[in-house]
């Protein structure tokens, strides 16, 4: 794993200040006072090469421009009953914090199905996850914890993951090619629980082909991962399917909203929804709130990504073979159309 020295940094800094007013304005608001940080996360990205790095940025904060990331948290998905749906076919939350002060995000890979709404609306919500975690979540850690705090930890549920998964390859490509490209660095550590057979066979295929670094930070845990998470974090930050073994996730398990990070009832999916409407009023006092999708241009994938993404296809169609399921070139079953 490179090293960041400072004399990359300083050579970083250097190209940043040539950027144009334009360019640094909605750096500002990328970076919440902490721009040296944000520099190393992006060289960390481009493994120490200053020069990709710097393209990686602007072509980052380009994209910021251009889609209105910095307005994005003033653009509710409504009516709050369609929002719910998204919810609940998105299966994302917050469930507390590690003992070292970071948030720790809850991610239903096995149930989160796509299929309540079209991608622009899919992808609109993920942007305003991570936006909403790095000005919000992640400036109020680190001001309770009395230090920087850029990172996140990720819980991955894998309960109920099917072959038919095969489906969301296309959504979930466009959604991890953004925050590679735009959000680099920002998880410490992934965590995999709940893993049925179909991703450990995958995994032992796809695991060669990740990165070093990002290859280090995924941690396949036995079962619901309780023990080993309860090492980094107290019992009430554990998601609710990893509370206790064999309990499944959201859909499966409800224990009453409180419980259940995934719920828009859930308190922290109402801050989250409350802090967007509130923001709304405030930009748009003139003019009422407009149902529609926030639509943001999708990015090329890199080619490895793309290498990746047809490795885990091709194996996935293998083991349904071999299990008597074969998998149709159902890819286009998502929905892109209009909203």
């Amino acid at each position: 794993m490179v090293v960041i020295t400072q004399d990359m940094i300083k050579q970083f800094q250097k190209l940043m200040e040539e950027i144009d007013e334009q360019l640094k304005g909605t750096f500002q608001n990328m970076h919440q006072g902490y721009p040296t940080e944000t520099l190393v996360r992006f060289l960390k990205a481009r493994e120490g090469n200053v020069s990709n790095a710097h393209k990686m940025l602007v072509d980052c904060l380009n994209w910021r421009i251009q889609n209105e990331i910095d307005n994005i948290l003033a653009k509710p998905i409504i009516p709050t009953d369609f929002y719910r749906a998204v919810r609940d076919s998105q299966l994302i939350g917050l469930s507390g914090y590690s003992r070292e002060g970071l948030p720790v995000i809850a991610i239903g890979v096995g149930l989160s199905t796509f299929d309540k709404a079209s991608i622009h609306y899919y992808v609109q919500s993920h942007i305003q996850m991570n936006e909403y975690r790095d000005r919000v979540i992640l400036p109020s850690a680190t001001e309770k914890y009395g230090k920087h705090i850029g990172t996140c930890l990720k819980i991955l549920d894998l309960t109920g993951l099917k072959l038919s998964a095969l489906n969301q390859i296309k959504l979930l490509t466009v959604i991890s090619t953004i925050d590679d490209m735009n959000y680099p660095e920002k998880t410490e550590t992934y965590y995999i629980v709940n893993a049925p057979y179909i991703f450990s066979a995958c995994w032992k295929v796809v695991k060669p082909l990740l990165q070093e670094r990002t290859r280090k930070k995924v941690q396949v845990l036995p079962g619901c991962g309780r023990d080993e998470l309860l090492k980094i974090m107290d019992h009430a930050s554990l998601p609710h399917f990893c509370k206790r073994e064999g309990s499944g996730s959201s859909r499966h398990s409800r224990n009453g909203t409180g419980s259940d990070c995934f719920s828009l009832d859930h308190p922290f999916h109402q801050q989250v929804y409350n802090y967007i409407k509130q923001q709304a009023m405030r930009t748009e006092s003139t003019a009422p709130i407009k149902q529609g999708s926030f639509h943001v241009d999708f990015p090329e994938p890199d080619p490895e990504d793309t290498k990746f993404a047809e490795t885990l296809e091709t194996e996935i169609q293998r083991l349904g073979e071999q299990n008597g399921h074969p998998i149709p070139n159902s890819l286009n079953g998502l929905r892109i159309n209009g909203d």
